[in-house]
């Protein structure tokens, strides 16, 4: 282990020795946000989201603590919440991980410490950890895969890992390592009743992480035979199998490095994808990169929505007849009242991009992960920070759906302050607290600015030099980013400024002065010379409302448009319609201006888009009618941000409109 290497190892995700990996992510904290829309909403994490949240999975409603307290033998009871709700405290840990990196408040330290001790007098002695197993009565370790043991873990070996990282202390990774020094003795042989274990593979992130963490081999090598083993069975219902569906749903029907397309539950897919690529990035093997390359331009350019939302129906067939819930369906099937688009999957699907970029150096997937985190991610919670959807459908119509038929509301048509199935909101704030780890990264010879923000970099280059960059702007409601250079060393090193692929029309200047490089949307564009400290590096990306089609195979947006303004996707809400009117009957003057004006007291501060929407007045309601020439009113209104809306009640709302061209 180099020391230039041991420089940059306390990153979210560590790939600082990982061979295979072009962009090599910067130290947790070596980047802050300053001020504006990413800074306010980290703020807003650490002063109200979590606080909340604490309040939720540590008392008697998340009972996320006390499950772990049951464990320990410390408090009567049974076990509450689902199988992998030790997953989601190991998540909501993180996050307040995050903010301690960020802040260095010692009371965060302390809670964190508290909750260790407690998951550690709950560990049996052989390094077992799994609340629901072992406060459950006639329920055996790994008897049924639906009992999310994998799922757990992944998340305990990534949690203690970067708490190791930021903290310095081992008493979690202890733990962690324990645990991890169990499932290898269980699944690293080949006995047959654990050939095909595992539900959620989160596991093989969590193992990767843990190998990077401690250097010890065998990690890497559980990680990838969980890969290797997935898909090489006869599918059939069993005894850990009871009540789940299987096959394509849980990516077990194909082998993943014969996979083409992504199928089954969305978070399972994209969780086992991330981990797929962890695992390349050690190994370098070509038939995983070429598996996974297919399955991310099957996912990103036939299965994921405007919003960089994926998992199209809460149930629904593989195109291999396998039922699957939450899941991915057929190419170009893209439902908008009834999307499902779990809030979690979106989030991995910016997880999974984070990976493929990291390994081919290319921007695009950094679109999607901006895609995500300004749209179908924090659509899943509310500007005050204290209510969530889990999931997060394109178009939502009154009494439409049937909202009474989960006990969690997964489906609500407001966000809810408390979701049974509580995966999805420790794993949004989470990322909302570790998203200043994703703002650069570090090329062989330079920097990579990947995100937009009001930031300071203080990092060591790869070659251990120290390289200071500071970023105004006040993206993402305006195009204009100023990068300017604090301190660097004195020979030559790229800057490569990322180029978003709706940003056409960009310009880029150092020093006041074009640069010369082509600026090809989609792409870095690399700027190599000799900088010195007061250099400043000027991008300017045009930022017009335009609007947005489907590709013509996705029948349900046909003829109609969506609004979308650099990487915010908009819509229409019923708040901004006139009484009565639902928005099923209003459609777009395709000839409107799209008019933007930033309103900084409104829905925590945002932009809108004012149009002219078009109110048909001759509809009777019945499922058919004869067609006559349609009775328009005009009327003036505004778009919100998607991820804004439901915030002034509970209204319908629809990201696509039909529109009319010539009236």
């Amino acid at each position: 282990m180099s020391s230039t290497s041991n420089m940059h190892s306390n990153a979210i995700t560590n790939n600082s020795q990982s061979p295979f990996v072009k962009l090599k992510s910067i130290n947790f904290g070596d980047c802050s946000w300053t001020k504006g829309f990413w800074a306010e909403k980290v703020k807003s994490a650490g002063d109200k989201m979590l606080p909340y949240m604490g309040d939720l999975l540590c008392g008697d409603i998340g009972h996320g603590l006390n499950n772990f307290k049951i464990a320990a033998g410390e408090k009567e009871g049974e076990h509450k919440g689902f199988y992998w709700h030790d997953g989601d405290f190991y998540k909501f840990m993180e996050a307040k991980m995050y903010i301690y990196g960020l802040t260095k408040n010692e009371s965060l330290l302390k809670e964190l410490d508290e909750y260790i001790a407690v998951i550690g007098r709950a560990q049996e002695e052989d390094g077992y950890i799994h609340t629901h197993v072992q406060i459950t009565d006639g329920v055996d370790r790994f008897e049924n895969r639906k009992y999310h043991e994998m799922y757990n873990f992944g998340h305990l070996f990534i949690s203690a890992s970067v708490h190791f990282r930021i903290t310095g202390q081992r008493n979690f990774l202890d733990i962690a390592v324990k645990m991890a020094n169990l499932l290898h003795a269980y699944f690293m042989p080949d006995t047959k009743h654990y050939q095909r274990f595992g539900f959620n593979q989160t596991q093989i992130m969590g193992l990767v992480e843990l190998y990077r963490t401690t250097s010890d081999k065998k990690y890497l090598k559980l990680a990838e035979k969980f890969i290797n083993r997935r898909g090489t069975f006869e599918i059939k219902h069993d005894s850990t199998t009871i009540g789940y569906p299987i096959g394509d749903m849980v990516q077990e029907r194909t082998p993943l490095r014969e996979s083409e397309e992504a199928v089954g539950h969305a978070v399972l897919a994209l969780y086992y994808y991330a981990g797929a690529a962890d695992v390349y990035a050690e190994t370098g093997e070509k038939a995983l990169i070429d598996a996974l390359d297919k399955l991310w331009e099957n996912v990103t350019g036939k299965k994921m929505y405007v919003t960089g939302a994926v998992g199209q129906a809460h149930y629904g067939a593989s195109t291999s007849l396998d039922m699957i819930e939450e899941g991915f369906i057929d190419a170009y099937m893209m439902p908008n009242m009834t999307a499902y688009n779990e809030t979690c999957a979106n989030l991995c699907n910016a997880m999974f991009s984070s990976r493929m970029m990291s390994i081919h150096a290319e921007s695009r997937y950094a679109d999607i992960i901006e895609l995500v985190l300004y749209n179908s991610g924090l659509s899943g919670i509310g500007i005050d920070g204290e209510d969530y959807f889990y999931s997060n459908p394109l178009r939502m119509v009154n009494n439409s759906r049937n909202y009474d038929s989960h006990a969690d509301v997964t489906e609500s048509p407001v966000r809810q302050p408390y979701l049974e199935c509580f995966c999805c909101p420790p794993n949004l704030v989470r990322t909302i607290c570790k998203s200043s780890g994703w703002a650069y990264n570090l090329s062989e010879n330079g920097v990579a600015v990947v995100l937009f923000g009001a930031n300071n970099l203080d990092t060591t280059m790869l070659d251990g030099s120290t390289l200071k960059l500071s970023q105004d702007t006040e993206y993402p409601w305006k195009g204009l980013v100023k990068i300017t250079v604090d301190a660097c060393k004195d020979s030559a090193f790229d800057i490569k400024v990322r180029i978003p692929k709706w940003a056409v029309g960009s310009t880029l200047k150092v020093n006041g002065e074009a640069t010369g490089v082509d600026l090809m949307p989609g792409t870095f564009a690399t700027i190599n010379r000799i900088w010195k400290a007061g250099d400043t590096i000027v991008l300017d990306m045009p930022m017009e409302a335009t609007l947005i089609e489907g590709h013509n195979r996705i029948e349900e947006v046909r003829n109609q448009v969506a609004v979308k303004r650099g990487p915010i996707v908009y819509c229409i809400e019923t708040p901004d319609l006139p009484k009565g009117t639902s928005i099923l009957d209003v459609y777009l003057n395709g000839n409107t201006p799209l008019e933007v004006l930033h309103k900084p007291e409104f829905l925590g501060g945002v932009t809108t888009v004012n149009v002219e929407l078009l109110l048909r007045k001759d509809k009777n309601g019945d499922m058919y009618q004869t067609v006559t020439k349609p009775n328009f009113e005009p009327f003036k209104t505004q778009l919100v941000p998607y991820f804004a809306w439901s915030n002034r009640g509970q209204a319908e709302m629809t990201v696509f409109i039909p529109v009319i061209w010539e009236i």
